[in-house]
């Protein structure tokens, strides 16, 4: 089942695919320009990967990581469907990252691999921007890079587990524009969903709404204000996303 969350007429509401657009849990159908898209779920901790595909390893001059690469969000750097993203004045290569996005259902410590997906509640579709400018040390992920406010958008469907039979054969694709700039699938991940539940539940507790990005096949590219980006992944959905400029923000 594919279900979002939106605020419409001052409240925020769950709604489903409709052939018009959304169907709202009371009933009424409205056009999917009509709502503000929110996060598919109530978002906890951000949990996400660097150089999980060796594709993107290899295209930015990398090895294969041996351990996780790991770093922490807030979730004040969400963003929904058909938000927009701020590409700061000073920055000179800023691009998107298609990531396959698993949320957590049952909260737990100390995972075995093998009981791993049992605690996964359901998948979304991630589109994680980087600033290369503010990479210290090309690739050792700050504040700046990642936590930025709007740079993490997800959505626009929350898809139950039961839903993906099989999540390591998944179709990733990013258009800007409308041209096609990446294409891969997670068979590529370096560390799979139940190695990263079994090896982050190791030293924290997974708790419902946490979220784990699982990393970007290779194909980055510069986007800038104006830019229409859409990151796809098979059997989930198509988030799209719009680049703009300070001004846009009041800076």
């Amino acid at each position: 089942m594919k279900r979002a969350r939106v605020a419409y007429a001052g409240a925020i509401h769950e709604a489903v695919p409709h052939a018009r657009g959304l169907q709202l849990a009371d009933g009424r159908v409205v056009a999917e320009d009509a709502v503000v898209w929110l996060a598919p779920f109530e978002v906890g901790t951000i949990i996400a990967l660097g150089l999980n595909y060796a594709d993107h390893a290899k295209e930015l001059s990398f090895g294969k990581q041996e351990e996780p690469l790991v770093f922490l969000k807030t979730s004040g750097s969400v963003v929904g469907h058909r938000g927009q993203t701020r590409r700061p004045k000073d920055v000179t290569f800023m691009h998107y990252e298609c990531e396959l996005a698993v949320v957590i259902g049952a909260p737990g410590r100390q995972i075995r691999k093998a009981d791993a997906m049992a605690h996964v509640a359901g998948y979304t579709v991630a589109n994680d921007y980087a600033i290369r400018d503010y990479l210290e040390n090309w690739y050792r992920p700050n504040a700046r890079v990642k936590n930025r406010d709007g740079g993490t958008v997800l959505g626009p469907w929350f898809v139950d587990a039961s839903d993906i039979a099989t999540p390591v054969q998944l179709d990733l694709r990013t258009f800007v524009n409308g041209r096609q700039t990446q294409n891969g699938n997670t068979r590529d991940l370096v560390h799979d969903i139940p190695s990263l539940v079994e090896y982050l539940s190791a030293f924290m507790t997974l708790n419902p709404g946490d979220v784990i990005l699982t990393g970007t096949p290779e194909g980055v590219v510069n986007v800038d204000v104006g830019d229409e980006v859409i990151t796809e992944i098979e059997g989930i959905g198509r988030l799209l996303n719009t680049i703009v400029d300070d001004a846009a923000f009041g800076r």
